[in-house]
């Protein structure tokens, strides 16, 4: 039970939290003293526990009941002068100074006629006491004992001896701390338990600290607070500096709200806290305070922790997918390792460690916790240059603290990157990079992961080693793969500072310069034009040009790209097959320009160029890409040659080229799985050369491959088929811009289709393949929306720029269909025959099925009559041999409009149900509504699944909504169904449209309750 007097004692220091133990411990020893008494109190703690604000609590509180206070604090300076503690203690009282001064020295141990030291103690003791015994008890207070002088030890000692039987309550703080450095002994250490309270202070524990900040800054956010509760460390000094630093924004009227805290002391005012965090530094000692920076630099180098990085927005789209391309693009492409003894990692993925260890794919070295900790000590000890087993402990203690906490790897690191901050703030720049270098080296020669290791060389000195480029290289490589593009560039940038031969230095150059054209069309050009221009290797050479060629025409400088490729021809005349190589890749460049690619394709299989003999693999598929688009050669003959090639060798430089042809004249061909197959493999095979003119083809077929299957929430998803930005240059629309307009339409979702389309204008866009197809979908759109005279102008134009470049065949953009069918709608139907009987005569050379089956479709629509339905009928037999998609249910419309035509309108029924039930379940919206507009016009109901309500959704939106209802993200969503967040969004606006709801929340209420038993999102 508290009594009267300890409440009183209590009462006044209610800010010492936690400490009511112990000032009740300090009340009650006050009392004893007042009744004759005394006795020794020893307050142990950490430094910043509190041991100075209890003392000078109990001290006002023993001046409250009249015991005269005697108070000293001991410095370091102190261990150079005798009694100092007696100095401060006694200094006022009169004669002290004069009886110490003239009196006998302390006896020095050599001095063998001396008084016993003990003598000296007590004359001393007696001079404290002489002149108190008739006056009020006595309250000695006494702090940081452990920095006391060696005298002034010895009189606190024997003090202790003599107090139970005089008014005199002697209380002592003494730092009690695990440091590096080993501290004496204390105190207490020769005195009998019973003739001293020892009392040692725990940290603030959780809940105590959370109260502090809740009653500086009433209502804070419980974030915020637990954020002030780890900066703090359990520490009431650190905890309140920052405190206080936190409420010196605050306006006249009382404080700021809480804001979130942040990682750097500078955002810190008047910067107490790091002024407390230096104290805490100092009192550990030198050896201590050297170790606590060495884990702070070990902690802020950790893997993908490079300088300049964070979780900043990824303007290159790298965070969806994992590859590169052109500004706004990004693809699932994770590079090859390249092969070992080219300069690069080895084989294996490995980098090979200084002392014969192997870095692991990620991480610290250890296969437990208890390893990896030890491996983290032994470390840091290195970079401190004092002994492991202390660091060891030291560790551990500061965990018990709260100064450090273990992460999920078992790793000590600090409470709060503030925390962290405040402590490294003690060291420059300088010492910060040696630091680094030597973390990176004791890494590197454990075997911790190159993402570890590659995190300090971002930040360390120059190691002029060969194996600093390569792990930096290997890290900046797995950092492209989990979408940190930023992290990889530091990487890249700081390999540069290493010395390495031409050809490994213009490596490097071509990746970073290919991540830094990934932001920016033009960023990284200057990188590319240096690999250029470095001497070395023929085929580095050509690496470094078809970089740059890459980027210059992805900025909108076609023209200067194909005058670099033939003025660098010049540097490879001993090389011929390099030459070809540059000679494909003007071709692929001149896509953006094709008015140059006729004068390379003549140029490559003209009088005055290569026989077909001579040319390589690459080299004749491109001639065969050429002869389909021009209407000279067939599908099966196309796909026939193209498979003799890729059983050909093919030179490692030129197969990008070769696999990608071919997976566009596969996708041509109707061949969908093949060109999948070769699409994959064309990726792999590009390895390292982030920025190569084949990416952006490849995720042309890739889309495309998705818009022949119908799957339009795969179209929709991609990430470059979101808006453009307005005023930026570079190569006009792109194939997923295209194909997701033309996907919207399909879905019914016309206004967000004419948003999409309105951000290009072809009259400026580069005269392109894609622009050529972007007018094909613009014209789509316009006939969905009711004015086939504007859709007919963007149809006719798409034509005309087409056979302008000798492409005659609509394997590209099916431009004379899309004009036949609006030639017909404006009351024009001999123009309409003659574009189908043309698209039926080339179709009839190419012989897939969906260009045969639309011509065959169209040419029907504009014929009538018997021979309408017999070529409608026809179409509907061919398309049903090709791949599922929307023009088989294109021909059973107009197979179905052409029966109730005929007057056979029973007959019509069956293929235009047969196409309304396709529509549903491909969700074609347009196609849908047409269909069963027939019917109804036929006096025929659909029976088939309903548009809306429960009962309308898909498989897979029944899945994204039931998990969607149960509160998942999208990004949960996502990872747990293994779709892109664009696809979830898809699913979900469509499942928004069938509920007719507009929000999230609203989808329990509408959706069925799930099944007893039935997996999560199915509904």
């Amino acid at each position: 039970m508290i009594s009267p007097v300890q409440e009183a004692l209590l009462s006044p220091v209610e800010s010492l939290s936690e400490r009511g133990d112990v000032l009740r411990l300090l009340a009650a020893s006050a009392e004893r003293a007042r009744g004759g008494s005394g006795r020794l109190v020893l307050l142990r703690g950490a430094t910043g526990t509190g041991r100075t604000a209890l003392l000078e609590a109990a001290a006002a509180h023993a001046a409250s009941l009249g015991m005269r206070v005697l108070r000293a604090r001991c410095t370091p300076e102190d261990t150079g002068t005798e009694w100092a503690v007696l100095r401060r203690l006694l200094g006022e009282e009169t004669g002290f100074a004069d009886d110490v001064l003239t009196g006998e020295k302390d006896p020095g141990p050599g001095d063998p006629d001396a008084p016993h030291p003990r003598a000296y103690a007590t004359r001393l003791w007696r001079l404290l006491l002489r002149g108190q015994a008739d006056r009020t008890p006595l309250f000695v207070a006494v702090d940081d004992v452990h920095a006391a002088d060696p005298s002034s030890r010895r009189w606190l000692t024997e003090a202790a001896r003599r107090l139970d039987r005089l008014p005199v309550l002697l209380v002592v703080t003494e730092r009690c701390q695990y440091d590096i450095d080993r501290s004496g002994t204390g105190l207490a250490h020769t005195l009998p338990p019973d003739l001293v309270r020892t009392h040692t202070l725990a940290p603030l524990s959780t809940e105590a600290a959370a109260e502090l900040v809740r009653a500086a800054f009433p209502g804070a956010e419980p974030a915020r607070v637990a954020d002030c509760v780890r900066a703090g460390a359990g520490s009431p000094l650190l905890l309140r500096a920052l405190l206080d630093d936190l409420a010196s924004g605050g306006a006249a009227g009382g404080p700021a709200p809480l804001a979130a805290l942040p990682d750097t002391c500078a955002a810190l005012y008047p910067g107490g806290y790091p002024d407390a965090v230096a104290w805490w530094l100092a009192s550990a000692g030198g050896a201590t305070s050297a170790v606590a920076r060495a884990l702070a630099v070990l902690e802020t180098g950790g893997a993908g922790a490079a300088p300049g990085t964070g979780p900043a927005p990824d303007p290159c789209g790298l965070a969806e997918a994992g590859g590169t391309g052109e500004a706004g693009e990004a693809e699932a492409w994770v590079p090859r390792t390249p092969a070992a003894g080219d300069g690069a990692p080895a084989a294996d993925g490995g980098v090979p460690a200084a002392g014969g260890a192997t870095p692991v794919a990620d991480g610290w070295p250890g296969v437990c916790a208890a390893e990896r900790r030890e491996a983290q000590a032994q470390v840091v000890a290195r970079m401190a240059q004092v002994d492991p087993a202390r660091v060891a402990g030291w560790l551990t203690a500061m965990t018990r603290l709260g100064l450090l906490c273990q992460d999920a790897d078992g790793l000590a690191r600090y409470a709060h990157p503030l925390l962290r901050d405040a402590v490294l703030s003690g060291w420059t720049s300088g010492r910060r990079r040696a630091a680094h270098r030597t973390a990176a080296e004791e890494l590197m020669r454990r075997g911790a992961g190159v993402a570890v290791v590659a995190g300090h060389l971002a930040r360390a000195s120059v190691v002029a080693e060969p194996w600093a480029v390569d792990v930096l290289v290997q890290a900046a490589a797995a950092e492209v793969r989990a979408g940190r593009a930023r992290t990889a560039v530091t990487f890249l940038r700081r390999a540069l500072d290493e010395p390495m031969e031409s050809g490994r230095r213009a490596g490097v150059l071509i990746q970073l310069g290919s991540l830094e054209c990934a932001e920016h069309p033009a960023g990284g050009i200057a990188r590319l034009t240096e690999a250029v221009r470095l001497p070395g290797d023929s085929r580095d050479l050509v690496r470094a040009m078809v970089a740059l060629a890459t980027a210059l025409a992805r900025s909108g400088e076609t023209p200067a790209a194909l005058r670099m490729l033939r003025t660098e021809e010049a540097r490879l005349t001993d090389h011929p097959d390099l030459v070809r190589t540059l000679r494909a890749v003007a071709v692929l460049m001149s896509d953006h320009e094709l008015g140059a690619l006729r004068e390379e394709y003549r140029r490559l299989h003209g009088p005055d160029g290569d026989s077909p003999d001579l040319l390589g693999a690459a080299h004749q598929a491109l001639i065969v890409r050429y002869e389909a688009t021009a209407g000279l050669i067939s599908s099966r003959d196309a796909t026939a040659r193209i498979r003799g090639l890729l059983e050909e060798p093919a030179d490692p430089l030129a197969e990008p080229f070769l696999l990608t042809t071919a997976a566009v004249v596969a996708q041509w061909a109707d061949e969908l799985d093949e060109a999948e197959r070769l699409v994959r493999r064309a990726l792999d095979t590009l390895g390292p050369l982030l920025l190569h003119p084949m990416h952006h083809v490849l995720l042309d077929v890739r889309v495309d491959l998705a818009a022949a299957r119908a799957d339009f929430a795969t179209v929709l998803a991609a990430p470059r088929a979101r808006p453009p930005a307005t005023g930026l240059p570079g190569p006009g629309p792109a194939s997923a811009h295209t194909q997701a307009v033309i996907a919207l339409v399909e879905t019914g979702r016309l206004e967000e289709a004419a948003r999409l389309a309105d951000g290009f204008d072809p009259r400026i866009a580069p005269d392109s393949w894609r622009t050529h197809r972007f007018l094909y979908a613009r014209g789509v759109l316009r006939a969905a929306a009711g004015d086939p005279a504007a859709a007919l102008e963007d149809f006719l134009e798409c034509g005309r720029r087409q056979a302008a470049h000798e492409a005659v065949r609509s394997v590209v953009a099916p431009w004379r269909v899309g004009a036949a069918e609006c030639r017909l709608a404006l009351g024009r139907p001999r123009e309409a025959l003659a574009l189908a009987e043309e698209e039926l005569r080339l179709a009839e050379v190419w012989r897939t099925p969906r260009v045969l089956g639309r011509a065959l479709r169209v040419l029907g629509e504009a014929t009538g009559g018997r021979r309408g339905l017999e070529l409608t009928g026809r179409a509907v037999e061919v398309l049903r041999e090709g791949p599922v998609g929307t023009e088989l249910i294109e021909a059973l419309v107009s197979r179905g409009r052409r029966l109730a035509a005929s007057g056979e309108r029973a007959r019509a029924r069956e293929p235009l149900r047969e196409a309304a039930d396709r529509a549903e379940r491909l969700g074609a919206v347009r196609l849908r509504t047409v269909a069963e507009g027939l019917l109804r016009e036929g006096g025929a109901r659909r029976a088939g699944a309903p548009r809306t309500g429960p009962a309308a959704l898909t498989d897979s939106e029944r899945r994204v909504a039931g998990l969607a209802a149960e509160g998942r993200t999208n990004a949960e969503i996502a990872a747990l169904l293994h779709l892109a967040r664009r696809t979830v969004e898809t699913h979900l606006t469509a499942c928004y449209r069938k509920l007719g709801i507009r929000r999230r929340t609203e989808l329990t209420a509408v959706l069925p309750p799930v099944r007893p038993g039935a997996p999560a999102g199915t509904g």
